[in-house]
């Protein structure tokens, strides 16, 4: 069985939780609302506050999907109720970003500035003008629209400047010898 599958979900008492026939699961708490498809064959049951994904069999394709499920179940009712966030760092002599409106411009090292704008449910703060807060309810969007923040311009091993995950670490390389060796 599952380690991961067979954990119950602890349901917080503002969460409601909505699983119809067609395995459509929707997770409400406030004003936050996440909905998904879940695979066909899982079932989600809740009782006593609490949220389990039983599968129907021992195949290979139901053990894979019954770990998957339960995190995606759990991932929602985490997002409705605390919410997800990617912190991103701008290294680089000039490199910034501001806000402006709905959209985020990144001045980093091109001829002209990059607008970015975030996606339904996403937000994105500038704090300072090198560091960037992506937030949201959908584990996967902020994921996302952090991966597309962070690929405008990736950190270079060699002085590390770009846009770069607040816990990334870059390795640096040396560089050029400097003609060592030759005479």
């Amino acid at each position: 069985m599952s380690r991961i599958g067979r954990m119950p979900i602890k349901l917080p008492a503002n969460v409601k939780i909505q699983v119809d026939d067609a395995n459509h699961i929707v997770v409400e708490a406030g004003n936050k609302r996440l909905e998904r498809d879940l695979p066909g064959s899982m079932r989600v049951v809740q009782e006593d506050g609490e949220l389990r994904v039983e599968r129907p069999d021992d195949t290979r394709q139901n053990r894979a999907l019954h770990g998957l499920t339960r995190s995606l179940v759990a991932n929602m009712v985490t997002g409705v109720t605390e919410g997800f966030t990617r912190r991103l760092e701008i290294n680089g002599v000039g490199y910034r970003a501001m806000k402006t409106g709905a959209l985020v411009m990144f001045q980093v090292g091109y001829s002209h500035p990059v607008a970015f704008e975030s996606p339904e449910g996403v937000t994105v703060a500038v704090e300072g003008n090198n560091r960037i807060v992506v937030s949201g309810a959908d584990k996967e969007m902020v994921g996302e629209a952090a991966a597309r923040i962070r690929r405008i311009r990736p950190p270079e091993p060699y002085k590390g400047k770009g846009i770069k995950y607040a816990e990334e670490v870059i390795r640096r390389k040396a560089g050029k010898a400097g003609g060592k060796g030759k005479k």
